[in-house]
């Protein structure tokens, strides 16, 4: 990249992303005396905001983020009109996010989509298409011929006309996933399923029920979807969440579509999508609650939570588990396992943390406790 011959002497002492912003923002031409002003203030700022060798940073965060939550709200948001889409907020949200969960309470999707559907053009249909329909939405009764041990299924033209489903379609699906069962399409447009054998009439009835969950189309696991305007283009917002699935899609806008399931994104994108997502997600929830944060704690917990290549949640099953020091381990939960465990393989502890040392009451390396002192004195030889 090619960079300003002034600005380039700063490499090393300033970040390359300064270096960028101070090249877009300062004038062509200026003078040697006001260029060299600017930038010793710009780096003695720099100087001032880093961390001091020794500061207990890990500390700072916790109480930084322990605070603004302990006056979150604990609640849950509904949209107005959907019934089964609801949103987790506030604490429990972030508790959700630092947890690392694999299953959260309410996943949503927020689908980006190509033109002409960002602009409003079929936006309903492309909705519905998403959302994951079962067998149910598409009967209209069911009923049950005892003699004859047959079920006769009566389908609800609208809802099979509004989307794009026909009857020979729902036959086939039901002839694949019905094992042992007999499906056949009568002239009238329903559907007859017949079962033989000693417990035919017991298996039409155990059917019933069963038969009203089968999968038809749609995207499995969105369960609602709701089109929403953002400023000049449509947005399409799911209740559920299945980010494989819906990025096969032709109409979607790949590059911006996302979910709030960090564990599904970690999944198809790795561990530094999931990095990105943990900010992300961290940063919508303490918005939302109108709490601001410096972003350098939010970095820091999603750093500790994605350094071992993969997501590990801030509790004992994930970065306490990791943690090379074995009293630091003890220290937390289930000590003597722990202690057992590492005595079985001799493992060392090199007590370079504060739990540790405070464990075997020693000075902490932390603050003016972490240099150490060595001095050399020379002995006088005795003159003779």
């Amino acid at each position: 990249m090619h960079m300003r011959q002034d600005l380039k002497e700063y490499v090393g002492k300033l970040p390359m992303r300064v270096l960028d912003d101070l090249e877009k923002e300062m004038p062509e031409k200026i003078g040697s005396a006001r260029f060299k002003k600017i930038m010793d203030a710009v780096t003695k700022e720099y100087r001032s905001s880093l961390a001091e060798p020794g500061e207990c940073v890990g500390i700072v965060t916790a109480e930084s983020i322990g605070e603004p939550g302990t006056q979150m709200t604990l609640n849950t948001f509904h949209f107005a009109g959907v019934s089964e889409m609801n949103v987790t907020t506030g604490l429990p949200r972030l508790i959700e996010i630092l947890d690392g969960r694999a299953e959260i309470s309410t996943k949503m999707m927020e689908i980006y989509l190509k033109k002409p559907y960002c602009d409003g053009k079929d936006i309903k249909e492309a909705a519905e298409g998403l959302k994951e329909t079962k067998l149910k939405e598409y009967i209209k009764e069911i009923s049950i011929d005892v003699a004859d041990t047959k079920m006769t299924l009566m389908f609800d033209s609208k809802a099979l006309k509004d989307k794009k489903m026909s009857v020979g379609k729902i036959g086939k699906i039901l002839d694949k996933s019905l094992k042992g069962f007999d499906v056949k399409i009568e002239k009238d447009d329903s559907l007859k399923i017949r079962a033989s054998g000693d417990e035919a009439l017991n298996m039409i009835y155990k059917l019933k029920e069963k038969i009203k969950d089968v999968y038809i189309n749609g995207v499995k696991g969105i369960t609602q979807v709701l089109p929403v305007k953002r400023g000049e283009e449509f947005v399409i917002v799911t209740a559920g969440s299945n980010l494989k699935e819906v990025l096969k899609l032709e109409f979607i806008n790949a590059y911006r579509t996302t979910t709030n399931s960090i564990a599904e994104i970690e999944k198809v994108y790795g561990v530094e999508a999931a990095r990105e997502a943990i900010i992300r997600e961290m940063v919508k929830v303490l918005k939302d609650q109108g709490i601001s944060l410096d972003m350098r704690h939010i970095l820091l917990v999603s750093d500790a939570m994605t350094m071992s290549g993969k997501m590990l949640g801030v509790s004992r099953y994930g970065i306490v588990k990791e943690k090379p020091s074995v009293l630091a381990r003890a220290s937390f939960e289930t000590p003597i396992k722990h202690i057992i465990n590492a005595s079985m393989v001799g493992e060392m502890d090199e007590l370079n943390s504060v739990i540790e040392n405070v464990m075997i009451n020693q000075p902490v390396p932390i603050g003016t406790g972490l240099p150490g002192l060595i001095t050399r004195i020379k002995e006088e030889k005795e003159k003779k």
